[in-house]
């Protein structure tokens, strides 16, 4: 145990630097790509990364506006920030498979500030909840009542800002971002108990919109399926595809952009083959409304037999 959550600190301060930069460097009028690019240099610096044994969880998550999760800039992206975006950074470390999975968001118009105080509070109150024994369901209900408290003003029209109530927190675990227990934003009657000694990370979403995500056309995450046997993907060099996957991801996600840096040609076919095997699965960007603005805020914490032991808490939230 002592091993598991000495590597949860590494990565949590590790990642306590990253941000601490990516706060600085990120202003409008930046192409998403090339701030993607300078974060994710940062971060293979600062973990000193390492194969599989230490480095990132997952691509950079950078969504705009309506989209809540799972965007991160392909090659090819020319999307611009602006002034007036809301974005979402999330990103994550590892240190012997074990995850850091946290995120924030940034707005350069103060008008968004009401949006971004939902989820920061409704985050903080979700781990205040937090402990052992506590039900998820009761989690979700101070989750929902913290978000539903706050308005915004755009435009001259007051709207309401809803919890999005098909993401949720989560366990995490080794070499899994997503481990098990999901904690959710509203209560949806899961009876479910925390137990002693798990790793939780616990994410809320703020929207102005529907309160309710869908998948997009967009997909720039994939991640291996771990419940299938590798011995039956068929073709050698599927199988190449598979062993470069798995040796250097293991079972967390990843993106093309990865796949390019290791130097793997020709890889979309071996890629859309293993998609339609169902070994490798796509995660798609995951959109509100059009038209919404959502915000997130995560932190990354274990259960401790005498309470609980926040790993990414900083100066910054």
């Amino acid at each position: 145990m002592n091993f598991e959550i000495e590597s949860f600190r590494k990565g949590a301060e590790c990642h306590r630097q990253i941000r601490k930069y990516a706060q600085m460097i990120i202003r409008p009028d930046q192409k998403l790509l090339d701030i993607c690019i300078k974060i994710e240099n940062m971060l293979k610096f600062i973990t000193n990364k390492n194969g599989i044994l230490s480095g990132q969880s997952f691509p950079t998550g950078m969504s705009l506006n309506n989209c809540a999760a799972h965007y991160s800039p392909n090659a090819d992206d020319e999307t611009i920030l602006t002034k007036d975006d809301v974005l979402k950074l999330d990103f994550g470390t590892h240190f012997n498979g074990y995850v850091i999975d946290t995120a924030f968001t940034i707005a350069f118009d103060p008008k968004y500030d009401n949006l971004l105080k939902a989820s920061k509070e409704a985050t903080n109150t979700g781990i205040k909840l937090a402990g052992i024994d506590m039900r998820l369901c009761e989690i979700g209900e101070g989750i929902n009542e913290v978000i539903s408290s706050y308005e915004i003003e755009i435009n001259g029209k007051i709207k309401p800002i809803k919890p999005i109530k098909n993401l949720c927190g989560h366990t995490v675990g080794k070499y899994k971002v997503h481990a098990g227990k999901m904690v959710p934003s509203y209560n949806n009657g899961d009876n479910t108990k925390m137990e002693e000694n798990e790793f939780y990370a616990i994410e809320t979403f703020a929207s102005t919109g529907k309160g309710r995500v869908e998948r997009d056309f967009h997909v720039s995450h994939y991640m291996l399926n771990d419940e299938f046997d590798p011995k039956e993907i068929a073709g050698n060099k599927n199988r190449q595809f598979y062993n470069l996957i798995y040796e250097n991801f293991n079972t967390l996600a990843w993106c093309k952009r990865w796949i390019e840096q290791l130097g793997f040609g020709n890889y979309y076919q071996p890629l859309r083959q293993l998609i339609n095997q169902n070994v490798v699965e796509e995660c798609p960007a995951l959109y509100d409304v059009e038209g919404s603005f959502t915000s997130q805020f995560e932190h990354t914490f274990m259960l401790k037999p005498t309470g609980k032991e926040i790993f990414t808490v900083g100066d910054d939230y």
